[in-house]
């Protein structure tokens, strides 16, 4: 059970505003001992008194206990009401989309039959053929909502359906019944949950507008509609009288809104708010980071430590990475996935998830104008203004980063004139050029192409070009090869290596890749992490030839390049890395990675080693055993074995 303490602090406003307009009309009798239906035409219109501290309405009635018990009325028919929507809605929707053929052919009709009913209308006509009352109330809302949950189910649903852990649980023999309940209905939560609000909203105004027409709750029972209907005939002797009851409409809505939109972004793993972390993301405090004086220099990463927190408890995702990158040259950072890698990269572009912050370190960039800035520390306007002009960066999969129904000019052109005051015709041929740039043939034509028209490779070609049309100082590439083919690889590869010797413009190229193949084909310097660190960083034929540390060894053997000819010598499968690395909130004692390493002994378990640098300053490695590594832990760690 959660406890006070772990509760998500941006929970916390929006949770206690609902409660309390849900508690206090149903606590009524103890807020007033007025009856909201007794009449007394002698104090009609009465103003405010000790005794009644709303007035009283066009009958004298107490105002204050028919706003109460009105609000009783309005909440209980609206979330009667959206509650078996959404159940009724959810669970066609689900049914649907998990077994498709009929269940998706009855749920897709039945949902296209009542829609096609504008709602106002069909609740005036049900009402009026059954007569008026909370009851039918709550009937003909249900009918009129549940085709909404259904639908965004439905389309939810079908996403997930198609995800890989899906397939997997299905691969697994899992119940279908546990898959839809356990693992694809969790995962839509988030957007079932603002439906809700959206439509528990609806039902309020649509039941107080019925109340508002007379087919809605049954005088003299009270309703906020109710009352907004009596006091419009009065609203010049009496403006009180009408801004009470939608005064609590309004807030009452808000309240909803809030609460499911806050809880939208709890239920999402990637939201910010389930994390604990403030809503902006800064650094505690300054790291003792030298200012960058080499101009050659283009960015520097010093002691670099990201946290994440879920419930209160904090932990290191990233912990002390440094890295130098310099212009016109390429270092690639590799390692097994959720080493950290991209999250290092995301941290120089200030597009870190609202669940993880920067503790500690600093993030220094030259900018083209020569003025050295922290990322870390800069607002989000600035980082606006240095996203794509200073730095840009190419994800991974181009069809997901590209907007489907936008042209790519369309989106090239934003691109530039968002740092470049120029014409839209100008950045067009401004686009065009950068296009004939990265290799596009037939830019001219290709340019008014759709993404979904393109192939992977022209695709991935366009974000390079949008990504260098401000010619940026730094680019980021996010294993920007991985879903090509060989062949598109290779032109890729070729591409940035171009780019990046291009020494006219001093591009600095940072490549994510955990292909040990293409980084020898491109990088100057690696830098291998694992489990959130640097274990080994250094000129590329040095590190990729002779690897001293363990884990970048075992990366080196796995790749089928390293063992040519195994296969036709009887058949011997790549060594694989045993065991699995840890999760950050539970990472072992000592070093990260003896748990998996082969030539571990007993001060590995004691000693947390820091990246000792070589003799000659050309690497670093993260490593007791390391040539590296000081003489007195070489020392200590054979007296241990």
């Amino acid at each position: 059970m959660m406890s006070a303490r772990n509760f998500p602090k941006r929970m916390f406003l929006p949770s206690v505003l609902l409660a309390a307009l849900i508690i206090i009309p149903f606590s009524a009798p103890l807020i007033t001992a007025e009856d909201p239906i007794k009449i007394a035409v002698r104090y009609r219109l009465a103003a405010p008194d000790l005794q009644h501290w709303l007035g009283r309405d066009e009958f004298g009635r107490d105002r204050l206990a028919r706003v109460l018990h009105g609000g009783q009325v309005s909440l209980t028919v609206a979330f009667v009401a959206t509650t078996i929507a959404c159940i009724i809605g959810t669970f066609f929707g689900l049914i649907g989309a998990y077994f498709r053929g009929p269940s998706e052919f009855i749920t897709s009709r039945l949902s296209d039959i009542v829609l096609c009913f504008p709602p106002i209308l069909l609740a005036l006509l049900v009402v009026t053929l059954f007569g008026p009352g909370a009851g039918t109330l709550v009937a003909v809302l249900s009918v009129l909502y549940f085709p909404t949950f259904a639908r965004i189910t439905f389309s939810e649903a079908l996403r997930v359906t198609s995800l890989d852990f899906v397939e997997a649980s299905r691969a697994l023999g899992t119940p279908s019944r546990r898959i839809v309940l356990g693992t694809i209905l969790p995962n839509i939560a988030g957007p079932l949950s603002v439906q809700y609000s959206l439509t528990a909203a609806a039902a309020i105004t649509i039941e107080s507008g019925l109340s508002f027409l007379g087919l809605g709750v049954v005088p003299p029972a009270p309703s906020w509609g109710q009352m907004i209907r009596g006091a419009r005939q009065f609203m010049n002797q009496d403006p009180l009288g009408i801004m009470i009851p939608c005064a609590a409409l309004v807030l009452t809505i808000y309240a909803i809104n809030f609460f499911c939109d806050r809880l939208r972004d709890t239920l999402d793993p990637k939201g910010a708010s389930g994390s604990g972390m403030d809503e902006v993301s800064k650094p505690l405090a300054l790291a003792d980071a030298p200012a960058i004086k080499d101009p050659d220099v283009v960015a520097v990463i010093n002691k670099l430590r990201l946290e994440t927190a879920r419930f209160g408890t904090s932990a290191a995702v990233i912990e002390d990475v440094s890295l130098t990158l310099r212009a016109n040259q390429c270092t690639a950072l590799v390692g097994e996935s959720g080493s950290g890698k991209s999250l290092s990269s995301l941290a120089l572009m200030g597009l870190l998830p609202g669940a993880i912050r920067q503790a500690s370190g600093t993030l220094q960039l030259r900018r083209k104008t020569g003025e050295v800035v922290d990322l870390g520390f800069l607002d989000a306007r600035t980082l606006e203004d240095i996203r794509g002009n200073d730095i840009a960066m190419i994800f991974q999969e181009p069809m997901t980063s590209l907007n489907p129904i936008h042209k790519i000019s369309d989106q090239m052109i934003e691109a530039i004139q968002a740092h470049r005051p120029m014409s839209k015709s100008d950045a067009r041929a401004h686009a065009v050029q950068l296009l004939k740039r990265v290799g596009m043939n037939d830019a001219e034509q290709r340019i008014d192409s759709y993404p979904d028209q393109m192939s992977g490779g022209m695709r991935q070609r366009v974000m390079i070009g949008m990504a260098l049309s401000c010619e940026p100082r730094l680019l980021i590439a996010d294993e920007p090869t991985t879903a090509l083919d060989v062949t598109i690889q290779a032109e890729i590869i070729q591409l940035l290596q171009t780019l990046r010797q291009d020494q006219g413009t001093g591009l600095s190229l940072l490549f994510i890749s955990h292909n040990l193949g293409v980084v020898a084909d491109i990088a100057d310097r690696v830098a291998v992490m694992y489990s959130g660190q640097i274990v080994e960083e250094g000129p590329a034929d040095q590190i990729l030839r002779d690897p001293h540390h363990p884990y970048t060894r075992a990366l080196i053997e796995s790749m089928p390049s390293s063992h040519e000819g195994l296969h036709s010598a009887g058949g011997d499968r790549l060594p694989a890395i045993s065991g699995t690395p840890p999760l950050p909130s539970a990472r072992p004692s000592g070093c990260t990675f003896r748990d998996r390493c082969p030539i571990a002994v007993h001060a590995c378990a004691e000693i947390r080693p820091a990246l000792y640098p070589s003799a000659d300053g050309g690497r670093a490695v993260r490593c007791l055993r390391a040539p590296e590594a000081p003489a007195g832990l070489m020392n200590h760690q054979t007296e241990a074995a």
